[in-house]
């Protein structure tokens, strides 16, 4: 198993690394990037739903989907075609967002037939637009507004992070972290992952930011700002790997699905890329990297 999963990863990595650079040399940013977002939004959407479902929670799903293809391809189109600023496409979200919310909640008035449930299942589905259509909208986010650099950064030093906190784990992991929601992620393990996203983080901004990172006229980043986004976003990347657990401890699996032996489902492969995405989104946004 774990023979096959460096093999299916490193072809993961190798066929992101293609798309990435086909993405930086088209016209329009995010032409090669976001049917593989959407893609993604569509898979992860659908395997946060089968978790509910093993809760008994059914929020009503073609409301769902449509809301988190608005928040990932809807923004992006409506960005790209207006040349939008940071403002503008913070009204476009926030509009989105609205609009795939209240499409739950219609939904639901629709179907009523009865008492009981019906809070829950709305509370699902705005969750599962929360969880995945809006965390993946930030990622949208960073490779338009801020270039391909951004985005890389961002997936480098989470998988760095991942990578961290499972080698050192394996070797010399001893106390448990979470023990009740992740059995196998220690203490060890997440200083790991700190410190591989940090060396991530310097070599993001050393090898790949200064070329490809799209400037803005604001006053220039603080020479430390890569140490903090190292620690910010991989520590962020670890929460959002315990918050995916939760979800599987609740309702007794190990993995989001089963169609990438060794892997899970793409929900096992985004979990910590979701929660870190707002938090590297902040530092770009407040200049703390990329200027």
């Amino acid at each position: 198993m774990l023979r096959w999963r460096m093999i299916l990863g490193t072809l993961i990595i190798a066929a992101l690394v293609a798309i990435c650079w086909l993405d930086s040399c088209a016209t329009i940013p995010g032409l090669w990037l976001l049917p593989l977002a959407v893609i993604a939004a569509v898979l992860a959407t659908k395997e946060v739903l089968d978790l509910a479902a093993l809760a008994q929670l059914r929020p009503l799903r073609w409301t769902v989907y449509c809301g988190n293809v608005l928040l990932v391809a809807g923004v992006w189109v409506a960005v790209c075609r207006w040349n939008l600023n940071q403002f503008g496409w913070e009204m476009v979200v926030l509009l989105a967002l609205s609009i795939a919310v209240l499409l739950v909640v219609f939904g639901e008035m629709w179907r009523y037939e009865k008492p009981g449930g019906n809070i829950a299942n709305l509370a699902a589905g705005i969750f599962a637009i929360v969880y995945v259509g809006l965390m993946l909208n930030f990622a949208v986010q960073l490779r338009v507004m801020w270039g391909i650099g951004a985005l890389a950064a961002w997936v480098i030093v989470v998988k760095m992070g991942d990578t961290g906190a499972y080698t050192v784990g394996r070797l010399i992991g001893r106390h448990k972290m979470a023990p009740r929601i992740s059995p196998g992620k220690t203490v060890e393990g997440a200083i790991g992952a700190l410190l591989f996203s940090s060396l991530g983080s310097w070599l993001a901004f050393t090898c790949i930011v200064p070329w490809t990172v799209v400037r803005r006229p604001m006053p220039p980043s603080p020479w430390w700002g890569w140490i903090v986004f190292g620690l910010l976003v991989g520590g962020a990347g670890m929460l959002g790997d315990l918050a995916e657990s939760l979800l599987k401890r609740d309702v007794g699996v190990k993995d989001s699905s089963t169609w990438m032996p060794g892997f899970g489902g793409v929900l096992d492969i985004l979990d910590s890329l979701l929660l870190s995405a707002p938090v590297a989104w902040f530092c770009w946004a407040s200049g703390l990297v990329g200027r």
